[in-house]
């Protein structure tokens, strides 16, 4: 399928030229890297402040160091590296129903949140994680 080829119909699974479907549905989750042994400090920042809820992982993957979060319909995998360099210009934009508090509860934690380019219909900043991983806050106009 080109481009130009019609639109896809909601849950049609859709086949390209190659035969591959093409029906992405949403993403199951994201992974961001942070350094080996610092699982504390991102717990502290991705539950306390951002207001994720830590999840148990398969016992088949134990062991591996990081950790998996979730809130609402985000799922948010964090990968320990022992060589770790942070994302600065790669991030997860996460659209929350409001912005202001989540902003107060950066700032007080002593994460400085930057606003962003204003794009069509959404408020948005950026903040980082205590690693250096940039990450996109961003709500729906009014």
């Amino acid at each position: 399928m080109t481009a130009s080829a019609s639109p896809s119909r909601a849950g049609a699974s859709e086949q390209d030229t190659d035969g591959a479907v093409t029906a992405y549905l949403a993403y199951e989750h994201v992974l961001l890297a942070i350094p080996a042994g610092e699982e504390r400090r991102a717990r502290k920042f991705y539950v306390d402040v951002l207001g994720f809820t830590e999840v148990v992982r398969p016992e088949s993957l134990g062991g591996t160091g990081g950790g998996w979060f979730r809130a609402g319909a985000i799922n948010l995998h964090l990968g320990s590296e022992k060589d770790f360099h942070p994302a600065r210009l790669a991030h997860p934009a996460l659209l929350v129903s409001d912005l202001p508090p989540l902003i107060s509860r950066c700032e007080a934690a002593g994460h400085t949140t930057k606003p962003a380019e204003k794009l069509p219909g959404f408020n948005r900043v950026h903040v980082h994680d205590p690693f250096g991983n940039r990450i996109e806050l961003m709500e729906r106009d009014a």
